[in-house]
């Protein structure tokens, strides 16, 4: 199940034996001060895919790099998806990667 809410797209996820909703909050930024988004979501529990594909390289980096201090400071992690497409999580989420 998803929907569209401007920049935004959530995607739920049932899990078996697991009651309860999962989402992944898909944000895609055009200026700097929609990267703060990814940060308050991270510290609300709600894992992000940040995708910086429409920013002026320069802005996508100084982004990241405020998103990754942020998401840091909250004890959260990420990981790098694509050239400019990121995961940040709160600490309570597993990230595994397969090879």
């Amino acid at each position: 199940m998803w929907r569209a809410e401007d920049a935004a797209t959530l995607v739920g996820m049932e899990q078996s034996g697991v009651t309860g909703f999962n989402e992944i909050l898909v944000l895609t930024p055009r200026v700097f001060e929609e990267g703060l988004d990814a940060v308050v979501a991270v510290r609300e529990q709600r894992t992000v895919l940040l995708n910086l594909s429409n920013m002026e390289t320069k802005l996508a980096q100084r982004t990241a790099d405020f998103v990754s201090g942020g998401v840091y400071a909250l004890e959260g992690q990420e990981r790098r998806i694509g050239e400019r497409v990121m995961l940040f999580a709160p600490r309570s989420v597993d990230i595994d990667q397969l090879s």
